[in-house]
């Protein structure tokens, strides 16, 4: 049970009517085990969409322009084994942290009924989502995209068309980890690109563009090393190739400043036991954290190993809250504690809504 001190400010609908258990609908029947999560938000599902392209374009650049040109087939293979290998987990971890439940509350179980089986004591409340209609566990926030309120919520990401919650913040953390990596891996590539071909195949082009006087003195020299020089360094002519090389130098760079942040933003709020939300509105709600190395196990699915790493392996599962846990206890209810959750309310409503049922 949690403990609420009186000072604790929280967000409220200014809407009474929201406040009447007896106005929520009955919760539906729950689905079966397992069913897939997808929120239906159109601006998620372009960014999705971008993210999967940007990806791709990036892997046609890798092999077409790169690799599968270069005589070096020991380099070709070896690059290309580790690019692809990470792409393909980014885009796993992408999917799993879009397709995957971030720890959505029950919906509409705020009923009248619901809420008289917990027989409240004097002190004791019960937070409900007015939104939703559902009551909120500890540290349960709404999400307006996904329209539930998700456990342990940090933020709603429209790059992975979801939340990141409870349940799917490893593959989220996941997700930044390997897009990041290939975007260093990219840049790492496209340098070596550069400065292999820049004089064996471009200035050859460059040479073979110069006056006509000096181009009829070797022309056919020219081209025959221009034909060799291209077959090495890229299928393209030189042009299309530098301008596909610096649009991957533009991507790559903007991909691996964003995910690095992210990343290290993640492993921080896993570490501290506290989400980007809890951090924006500050609350000094007093509980218990969880140790850094403990959160972090939590969140990634036990002791150390590589499922660590892996975006098929699930976190630790956490268990279902009781009713019990969906009571919490304030210090003490005064006043202004009635004010300050329901002050726009008739006076009788206040006294009655304000001990069994709290909006936050």
């Amino acid at each position: 049970m949690m403990l609420i001190p009186t000072h604790h400010f929280r967000d409220i609908e200014r809407k009474p009517e929201y406040l009447q258990p007896e106005k929520c609908v009955p919760p539906p029947y729950p689905g079966p085990v397992g069913t897939m999560w997808f929120i239906r938000d159109g601006c998620g599902i372009a960014c999705a969409i971008v993210t999967w392209f940007l990806v791709l374009y990036a892997e046609f650049v890798v092999l077409f322009v790169m690799l599968i040109p270069s005589r070096d087939y020991v380099y070709s293979i070896i690059n290309g084994i580790v690019f692809n290998l990470l792409a393909f987990l980014a885009l796993a971890s992408h999917c799993r942290a879009m397709l995957t439940d971030p720890g959505a509350v029950p919906k509409g179980n705020a009923t009248k009924e619901f809420i008289e089986s917990l027989q409240l004591k004097p002190g004791q409340v019960v937070y409900k989502c007015p939104k939703c209609c559902s009551i909120k566990p500890d540290r349960a926030h709404h999400c307006s995209v996904c329209k539930r309120c998700i456990r342990k919520m940090d933020h709603h990401c429209p790059w992975v068309n979801n939340c990141v919650g409870e349940n799917n913040q490893k593959y989220f953390v996941l997700f930044t980890m390997y897009i990041a990596l290939i975007s260093l891996h990219a840049l790492i590539m496209v340098g070596f690109h550069f400065l292999h071909c820049f004089e064996e195949d471009w200035t050859t082009y460059g040479l073979n563009r110069k006056g006509p006087a000096e181009a009829r003195i070797s022309l056919h020299e020219k081209l025959q090393s221009l034909k060799v020089s291209s077959t090495e360094c890229s299928s393209f002519s030189p042009p299309t190739t530098v301008i596909l090389l610096i649009l991957l130098c533009f991507e790559g760079l903007l991909f691996l400043i964003f995910t690095s942040v992210m990343f290290g933003t993640q492993v921080h709020s896993i570490c501290t036991d506290e989400t980007g939300i809890e951090r924006l509105k500050r609350k000094n709600q007093p509980r218990q954290r969880t140790g850094s190395w403990q959160s972090v196990k939590e969140t990634f699915g036990g002791d150390f190993s590589l499922n660590w790493l892996n975006p098929f392996s699930r976190p630790c599962q956490p268990e279902i809250p009781s009713d019990k846990d969906l009571v919490r206890q304030v210090a003490s209810l005064s006043d202004t504690d009635y004010t300050e959750t329901t002050e726009d309310q008739s006076e009788g409503t206040r006294d009655e809504d304000s001990v069994e049922v709290t909006d936050e």
